[in-house]
C-alpha cells in the first residue's frame, strides 16, 4: 500500500502521530510525506515536536512520487500550507483513489480552523474539486451530528518518544499549563496557594516558551508527580490526557466534551472531577491519602493507553472505520 501524506512542517499532533503510525503499520518505504517534511526524517526537535520523527529516514527525501501508484491519499491537518499543497495536486490523483482529511484543529466545525487562520475560503475549494471520502476530527463534540463519512480522532501516545522513566515523587499536585481557556485559569485560582503548587509551579500566567520543563525533562517530571490535572485548552483533547497515563502516572482530569472511543473509564484508569469543582479538592486530597488506590489507577491507565491509544492503535482504528464505511 502506497499512502501520499499531504502535511504541514508546523505543529500538529494528530498529524504527526498519524504519520509515525503509519509508517510502523505499513512501513516508511510505502508513506510519502508531501512535502517532505524535515522534522519527520532529522532528529532536529525536542518532545513534542519530534512526534514523527521516524530514526534512519533522512534519504527518503530523494524519492519519486509516482500519482497513479498511490492507493491513499491523507490530507492531514487543517493548515493552510496542507490545503494549499492539496489543492495545487489534487488534479493529479486519480478519482478512485480515495482521499482522507485529517480535522486535527481545535474547532467545532469540519474544517473550520483555516477560518481562524485567515483563508477559510481553502475549504471549499478543496471540496470543489472532489469531496472527501472519509474525515477523521480530534474535536469531535458529544452533542453534535455529523455526516455518515466523519469519525472521531483524538490525539494518542507515540512510545518510540518516551524516554527511561524512573518513579520519584518530587510533587504532589500539578497543572503546568498555559491558561489558553478561562477554565484553566479558574482551577489555577483554586489550586495555586493549595497543596505544593506554587512551590512546584503550578501558578498563573505561565508562558509555554518559558516552561523551565521541556523535552525528555518534562515527560520525567510528570512521572515525579502523585497527581496531575488535566483541564482542556484550545480544544478539549490535550498531549497532557494521554501523557500522564504513558508515564505512568495518575490523571485527575475535566471530563472531555468529545467523543473518545475506548476512553479511560473513571475511577477506573483516570478520575474526573465535576465542571463546578465542588468535588475538586476533595478528590485531590482523598487521592494524595491513599496510594494504593492511587497506584492502581494509574498502572490501569497505562494499560488502557497500551492496548488502544498509541500512535499504532490509531491507525488500525482508520483503516477500521474506512473499511466498514466501504
Amino acid at each position: 500500500m502506497k499512502i501520499l501524506y499531504i502535511n504541514t512542517s508546523s505543529a500538529d499532533y494528530v498529524q504527526d502521530l498519524t504519520y509515525s503510525g503509519l509508517v510502523k503499520k505499513f512501513g516508511m518505504e510505502n508513506i510519502l510525506d508531501y512535502r517532505w517534511n524535515l522534522k519527520y526524517h532529522i532528529p532536529y526537535k525536542k518532545y513534542p515536536k519530534n512526534l514523527g520523527y521516524v530514526s534512519g529516514s533522512f534519504f527518503s527525501f530523494f524519492r519519486f512520487v509516482d500519482f497513479k501508484k498511490i492507493d491513499y491519499v491523507f490530507l492531514a491537518s487543517t493548515k493552510i500550507k496542507s490545503f494549499e499543497t492539496y489543492i495545487e495536486i489534487a488534479k493529479k490523483i486519480p478519482n478512485n483513489v480515495p482521499i482522507i482529511f485529517i480535522d486535527g484543529g481545535d474547532r467545532e466545525g469540519i474544517g473550520q480552523d483555516l477560518e481562524g487562520y485567515g483563508n477559510a475560503n481553502l475549504y471549499n475549494e478543496a471540496l470543489s474539486i472532489r469531496p472527501f471520502d472519509f474525515i477523521f476530527k480530534r474535536e469531535f463534540f458529544e452533542d453534535k451530528v455529523y455526516d455518515k463519512n466523519v469519525a472521531p480522532l483524538p490525539m494518542s501516545f507515540n512510545f518510540d518518544r518516551l524516554p527511561k522513566i524512573s518513579k520519584n515523587y518530587k510533587y504532589d499536585v500539578s497543572f503546568w499549563a498555559v491558561e489558553s481557556h478561562p477554565f484553566r485559569t479558574e482551577v489555577l485560582k483554586n489550586i495555586e496557594d493549595k497543596y505544593d503548587c506554587s512551590r512546584n509551579g503550578t501558578t498563573r500566567n505561565q508562558k509555554f516558551s518559558k516552561y523551565k520543563r521541556k523535552g525528555d525533562f518534562y515527560l520525567q517530571e510528570l512521572a515525579n508527580c502523585k497527581i496531575t490535572i488535566n483541564v482542556r485548552g484550545g480544544g478539549w483533547d490535550t498531549m497532557r490526557y494521554w501523557e500522564v497515563p504513558a508515564v505512568g502516572g495518575f490523571m485527575l482530569s475535566q471530563k472531555p466534551k468529545i467523543v473518545i472511543p475506548n476512553n479511560f473509564e473513571d475511577k477506573k484508569e483516570i478520575v474526573f472531577f465535576k465542571d463546578d469543582l465542588t468535588d475538586f479538592n476533595d478528590l485531590c486530597e482523598y487521592y494524595l491519602k491513599n496510594d494504593s488506590k492511587r497506584e492502581a489507577i494509574a498502572k490501569a491507565g497505562l494499560r488502557k493507553i497500551r492496548e488502544y491509544h498509541t500512535d499504532e492503535k490509531r491507525v488500525d482504528y482508520i483503516f477500521e472505520k474506512i473499511s466498514k464505511r466501504n
